[in-house]
């Protein structure tokens, strides 16, 4: 808008009934059963055990960063000629390829890729047992 032009506005109040968010149901209101409803959908979409595993991988993402880090790569440092595993590279040209963090990423998914496929298949043994 221009400092001087006049802009109509029009308020409009749209005001909607929902009877059935009104109406009760025996002794319940609607609040319960919306209540009632989450709870159910919390129960069937296993909502908590997502979150308890979704908190428990990110502190096992942790733990194995803290192994890879602190315990495998001092013992392969010790291999490379007085690179620390961290600054590992070799250039080509004008590039500087980082081996060493590559390296260090991917020693720290197939470490959690290999906890959880342990995990997994004992959680798939387990429910054949039941």
């Amino acid at each position: 808008c221009q400092a001087g032009s006049l802009v109509p506005v029009i308020l409009v109040r749209v005001q909607v009934r929902q009877p059935s968010l009104l109406k009760k149901n025996g002794n319940k209101n609607i609040h319960m059963e919306l209540k009632e409803e989450f709870i159910t959908f919390l129960k069937d979409y296993n909502i908590v055990a997502l979150a308890v595993a979704f908190v428990m991988g990110v502190a096992s993402t942790a733990l194995v960063n803290s192994l890879v880090k602190d315990i495998f790569m001092p013992l392969i440092t010790l291999l490379l000629p007085s690179e620390t595993w961290a600054e590992a590279t070799f250039t080509v040209g004008d590039a500087t390829i980082r081996y060493g963090a590559f390296l260090a990423e991917l020693l720290n998914f197939l470490i959690l890729a290999f906890i959880i496929f342990i995990i997994i298949r004992k959680l798939l043994r387990l429910s054949k047992t039941k």
